[in-house]
């Protein structure tokens, strides 16, 4: 390990804010104000470097508190941990939402993804700008997707400070944006997570029952609501037993890849490596998702609980709570939920008196589209760089600091819940045969009712729309986020199974669905798409990291060109595309020409 330190000092607030997270340094070597010292070799190195997984939230700790991470506070926080300051430059500066150039301590972020842009972002983020004036100690940063689609356009506050202050502005106006950011106290309440979920109070939900039923800061209310109802089940079934019904339930990874649940628990269960680990990803950036936030918001003890059931029957007794830094609502709810359960018994050394000891921590992303692949994932929480890992091994037998790890994301586990309390037959007979269960999807664009919606398998897409209330002059409607695919309208038969979108040439993914009417420009949505990959690939693999630009390079080219020049530059996208898809190491390279190929075959964007 290299070490080298500059002369920049911390401020008396930067080192206020490390020592706030990490205690106070214990000698000079950690910045200690002791003249007596030996600075000639450090001292407890090798404690510090186990502690490298506190890089990410020290990261937060300053920003939070200043709005930016100077060299001085960089510089503090690595000689705290014993990291390398080149290294922790480098996670610095891969998170969108971290400065190492000075900014004001107000940082509005103004989503431009493809909900907001059809709702007017580049309008509003003008209209912002002009209404805040130079000089407003404001800086307004364009981004990707907030996780608001359902009140596009979307705006968040953040004004570093002790504590951190935040405010949402959505559906934002230029007013509304301008006031969330003056004066984030100030700004109007954000409404319920029940106004997210059309159907909210409607019998036989399964997933979403709660949200809007439950006070979500209650214990007491959840559990006369069923709570741990389905814990107190796997306590009676054993470990074996909850794998053996979430396997018959057919309950598959509702985060995309759709790989059975049952078999990746086993797969972790059977390692002899200790410890193992659960981890639980709540890093939905895929533009258009918004279930797991409403999830969070609405019904955060339903997470903690299926947390500790999947814990329980892999033999884990630490979990990570992995959440998008654009949640801080949600993010808040989880935090209040888990001290409770644990001041209750229900998180701790002994479980319910079981004998059984299992806690959450909770970690804060800060902007990395990229993380939500697991291994990635794993690199931010260990404080590394949100760089995809090569797989083998998978992630059962080494995952998380080198140990068998499950992850699934927030609705995967919280389907757990009513596996057990039901039973896995009647669990399987919901759906179909291939896809059982019931899925949420988050429905937005050109709808009369956008939000949250749960269905069984098996609807089709106009069942799903006609509920969403979908209007006029359809032009087209993206399935999976940007990383999916365009269909027509005269396709709203296709089944919402696994199966179903696969055999009709596209695909599921997360759940999105965002209708676009033909008031949409769609040459510029698949540009946005383009910039979204270029932006968030990580650049550890050459396919996707030029694949990417050369597609945004050649959608800048089509739209100023017609005729054979255009055929040339569509011809050129196929081949960028085939080679990302071919051979890049994860799934944004592999996914980056989806949504672009889907629009020139289904929907001939450019004829």
């Amino acid at each position: 390990m290299d070490l080298h330190f500059g002369d920049s000092k911390p401020t008396d607030e930067e080192r206020a804010a490390v020592d706030a997270l990490l205690g106070p340094p214990r000698s000079s070597w950690e910045g200690a104000d002791r003249s007596d010292a030996d600075l000639r070799w450090a001292r407890g190195g090798r404690e510090a470097r186990g502690r490298r997984d506190l890089l990410l939230p020290g990261l937060h700790a300053v920003n939070d508190r200043v709005g930016w991470i100077s060299e001085g506070a960089l510089d503090y926080l690595c000689r705290r941990l014993t990291v390398p300051p080149a290294e922790a430059y480098g996670v610095a500066t891969f998170y969108a939402m971290f400065s190492v150039r000075p900014r004001p301590a107000t940082v509005l972020h103004v989503c431009t993804d493809l909900a907001c842009t059809a709702a007017g972002a580049q309008d509003l983020c003008a209209g912002i700008e002009a209404g805040l004036g130079p000089g407003s100690g404001v800086h307004v940063e364009r981004g990707p997707c907030l996780g608001l689609c359902e009140r596009a356009p979307a705006a968040l506050a953040v004004r570093a400070g002790d504590p951190v202050r935040t405010a949402v502005a959505a559906p934002a106006t230029v007013g509304g944006a301008v006031l969330a950011a003056r004066a984030p106290d100030s700004a109007a309440q954000e409404p319920p997570a029940a106004e997210a979920v059309p159907q909210a109070g409607e019998k036989g939900l399964l997933l979403l029952r709660r949200v809007g039923v439950v006070d979500p800061s209650s214990l007491d209310d959840y559990r006369a609501h069923g709570g741990y109802a389905a814990l107190r089940e796997a306590f009676a079934l054993g470990p074996a037993g909850v794998i053996r019904e979430v396997t018959d339930s057919g309950l598959a990874g509702r985060g995309g890849a759709a790989f059975p649940t049952g078999r990746k628990w086993q797969a972790t269960a059977s390692q002899p490596d200790r410890p193992h680990f659960l981890v639980c990803n709540a890093d939905e950036s895929e533009p258009g998702t918004f279930k797991d936030r409403v999830l969070m918001e609405g019904d955060p003890y339903a997470l903690v609980e299926a947390m500790t059931i999947a814990a329980y029957a892999i033999g884990a007794h630490r979990g990570y709570l992995y959440v998008r830094g654009e949640y801080p609502r949600a993010i808040s709810r989880m935090q209040y939920a888990v001290d409770q359960a644990r001041a209750r018994g229900l998180l701790g050394d002994d479980i319910l008196g079981q004998d059984y000891a299992f806690d959450i921590e909770i970690r804060r992303g800060a902007g990395a589209y990229i993380c939500g692949e697991e291994t990635a994932l794993f690199n931010s929480i260990e404080g590394y760089r949100g760089e995809p890992r090569a797989k083998p091994p998978f992630p059962v037998e080494k995952g998380l600091f080198g140990k068998p790890t499950v992850e699934n994301n927030v609705e995967t586990l919280v389907n757990v819940l009513p596996i057990l309390t039901m039973g896995a037959p009647a669990y399987a007979a919901i759906g179909t045969s291939g896809s059982t269960g019931p899925k949420l999807f988050c429905v937005s664009g050109a709808v009369e009712r956008p939000g949250v919606y749960e269905l069984p398998f098996g609807a089709t897409l106009g069942e799903l729309l006609e509920l969403a209330g979908v209007r006029n002059r359809l032009r087209a409607v993206l399935l999976g986020g940007a990383a999916g695919g365009f269909v027509r309208p005269d396709e709203l038969d296709v089944p919402l199974t696994f199966e179903g979108t696969r055999e009709a040439g596209t695909t599921l993914g997360s759940g999105v669905v965002m209708a676009f009417d033909d008031t949409v420009p769609l040459p510029r949505l698949l540009l946005r798409i383009a910039e979204f990959f270029r932006d968030e690939s990580c650049g550890q693999c050459v396919p996707c990291r030029v694949g990417t630009v050369r597609q945004e390079e050649a959608l800048h080219r089509i739209a100023e060109r017609t005729g054979a020049a255009a055929a040339e530059d569509i011809a050129l996208l196929r081949e960028v595309g085939r080679a990302m898809r071919d051979a890049s190491i994860c799934g944004l390279g592999q996914t980056a020409w989806n949504a672009v190929e889907s629009a020139i075959d289904r929907l001939g964007a450019y004829e």
